[in-house]
């Protein structure tokens, strides 16, 4: 056969696959050509990044209201095994996203967003009665210095934490009934050790716009320490009368009205 046919034959083969392959696999010739991270715009991308001994079923109602008002949220369910794995847990979300993003970040999850922030696709990063901590510093050594209410901590064999589950209604989640609290102290996800003296070299909120939410009775990080990260970072701040460390839960509406108004400032 002559070569001008069989380059012909090849060249419509060539473009039978291709339609073939964007008709079977139409989630690939979507995002062929994804959204710059970096460019300017609306924000629409919302990723929620839970903390220490739980996981991230807790940010439901938060969820279903950021839902309501148009925004595709993702969770992050980091394996709290260590600091790097639920950094990278963190960063395996981002890279997913078609476009900028406000990463929120509860407890030790404000380390995390500490730390993951940096990545090109955040535009502004919320706290929500979390850690935002500096060079230097480790939640372990500003509980030292902002001492908290909450009893002490159990250590397994292997160098995890939990709560004593006795004591977790009150210290956590003090705002939620009761069942649900109880529920939540038997469903906990040990925490390694390890992640409560993490270092971070490069604080995100240094350079990323921020938002803060203070949990007024918060027993597991000292409210004080709450307005010293707030105030250093210059974020926007609100305080919530009451609320407990499961701020969170007990106060969905504004922590999504605080999450809405990150997306909106940062995405002029």
């Amino acid at each position: 056969m002559p070569t001008r046919q069989l380059r012909a034959i090849a060249a419509r083969t060539a473009t039978v696959g291709a339609l073939l392959a964007a008709a079977a696999f139409p989630a690939l010739s979507a995002h062929a050509a994804p959204t710059d991270p970096s460019a300017n715009g609306p924000i629409k991308n919302i990723v929620l990044v839970h903390g220490a001994f739980v996981g991230g079923a807790g940010w439901r109602p938060v969820y279903d209201l950021l839902v309501k008002d148009g925004y595709h949220v993702t969770l992050v369910q980091e394996p709290l095994t260590s600091f790097q794995e639920d950094v990278i847990a963190t960063r395996r979300v981002l890279d997913g996203l078609d476009g900028p993003a406000v990463l929120v970040g509860h407890s030790y999850g404000g380390a995390i967003i500490t730390e993951a922030g940096n990545d090109a696709h955040v535009k502004a990063l919320v706290y929500i009665a979390a850690h935002a901590l500096d060079v230097g510093e480790t939640e372990a050594s500003n509980g030292k210095k902002f001492p908290n209410l909450t009893k002490a901590v159990v250590k397994t064999p292997d160098n995890y934490l939990y709560l004593n589950p006795k004591d977790y209604p009150a210290d956590f989640a003090a705002d939620l009934p009761r069942a649900q609290a109880e529920f939540e102290a038997n469903a906990q996800m040990p925490t390694a050790a390890s992640v409560f003296t993490a270092l971070i070299p490069d604080p995100a909120w240094k350079t990323k716009p921020s938002w803060y939410m203070v949990a007024k009775a918060d027993r597991i990080i000292n409210p004080d320490l709450e307005r010293m990260y707030a105030a250093r970072a210059h974020a926007h701040t609100v305080e919530i009368e009451g609320a407990s460390h499961s701020v969170y839960e007990s106060h969905p509406q504004a922590v999504a009205r605080l999450i809405e108004e990150a997306a909106t400032a940062a995405g002029k």
